[in-house]
């Protein structure tokens, strides 16, 4: 996108986003924007953006209004959404952290392989656990309300089976994050990074033969119709997972009252943490189910299989220690060592 357009997108978007304040019975009256990259009817929004938003709503007494806005729909690209809630252009956002690399550092300990393995309610609250220790300073500009994590990559392809890291050699690849393409990498594939809204087109296109992505995204891409196997370690397992966060406009949380924040924050607790886990598995399992029905091969992998792929992305969790600790004031080897612990204290 040209910088006019950015510009011009954004300016739209300032004037949408323009909270609404007015009296009514109950009192004050405040409208917010939510913003996101993914369509109307992904589980994203059906499932858990929607749901929440109308407890919220409903919690204030009608104070809070809450207005979705899907597919980047308020202008910019995905990558951009964190810079729109930091700069007030949009009141919240829901974004994949990787989708702007390095900016958080920190919370992409949770990406890795081997970290978080098949659990997204104990790896959410691992997340939640370490913020304000480990966290909360990356997060500029913005309130985080709630991170969370989807169950986590898979290998979806096209063509040939895959059952052992070889069998992935030369394939190219879409993963979403810097993480998932190092996993790649250590699979002997080739990583293309792009938003998920793209991997339909590029597999059509043959531009890669598969990627590291959830069951639950399946039917809202059909990728039913593009791959023909979709493959998991044993127990679920799978090679890492990818982090959200739904965040508010720092300067427009700091104006509101605490009695408005606090209906925020009790919507967003550790027991919606819970839940929002049970959604993703959920919607994981539906989109699995799809494949299945349309004729894809849903393969589990052996426990000796599955090792074989858990030591190849092994040395991705040293890459990234070794990556990360460099940046002043981060310990990362504590943080892989914390963000594991909290996840095992999780984890059923």
């Amino acid at each position: 996108m040209s910088s006019f357009a950015y510009r011009l997108s954004l300016g739209t978007a300032v004037l949408l986003s323009i909270p609404s304040f007015s009296l009514s019975a109950t009192g004050q009256e405040y409208t917010f924007t939510l913003h996101h990259f993914l369509g109307p009817q992904a589980p994203a929004q059906v499932d858990m953006l929607e749901p929440w938003a109308e407890r919220i709503e409903q919690a204030s007494d009608g104070r809070v209004d809450i207005e979705i806005y899907p597919s980047m729909s308020l202008g910019g690209t995905a990558p951009e959404l964190i810079r729109q809630a930091r700069d007030g252009v949009v009141d919240l956002i829901w974004t994949l952290n990787g989708y702007t690399p390095g900016l958080f550092p920190r919370t992409e300990v949770f990406e890795l392989a081997n970290v978080h393995t098949n659990d997204p309610v104990a790896t959410n609250l691992a997340i939640a656990d370490l913020f304000d220790e480990y966290l909360a300073e990356e997060h500029i500009g913005v309130k985080v309300l709630f991170q969370h994590v989807h169950a986590g990559q898979a290998i979806q392809v096209a063509g040939d089976v895959v059952r052992e890291p070889g069998d992935l050699a030369g394939k190219t690849l879409r993963t979403p994050t810097r993480t998932g393409a190092w996993v790649v990498e250590a699979l002997g594939a080739n990583p293309v990074s792009m938003p998920v809204p793209d991997f339909p087109q590029a597999l059509s296109r043959g531009v890669v033969d598969g990627g590291l992505v959830p069951w639950e995204i399946i039917p809202a891409l059909q990728l039913q119709d593009l791959t023909d196997y979709q493959i998991e370690l044993t127990d679920m397992g799978r090679l890492g997972t990818s982090v959200f966060q739904v965040s508010m406009n720092l300067d427009r949380w700091n104006s509101l009252p605490e009695d408005i924040q606090q209906i925020f924050l009790d919507n967003s607790s550790e027991e919606w943490l819970r839940e929002v886990g049970d959604i993703w598995r959920e919607t994981d399992n539906h989109g699995i189910d799809i494949a299945v029905a349309a004729g894809n091969e849903h393969v589990v992998l052996s426990e000796e299989e599955s090792a074989a792929f858990t030591q190849a992305v092994e040395p991705v969790v040293a890459r990234w220690v070794e990556e990360v600790s460099g940046q002043e004031s981060i310990d990362a080897q504590a943080l892989v060592d914390a963000a594991r612990a909290a996840i095992s204290a999780h984890s059923d």
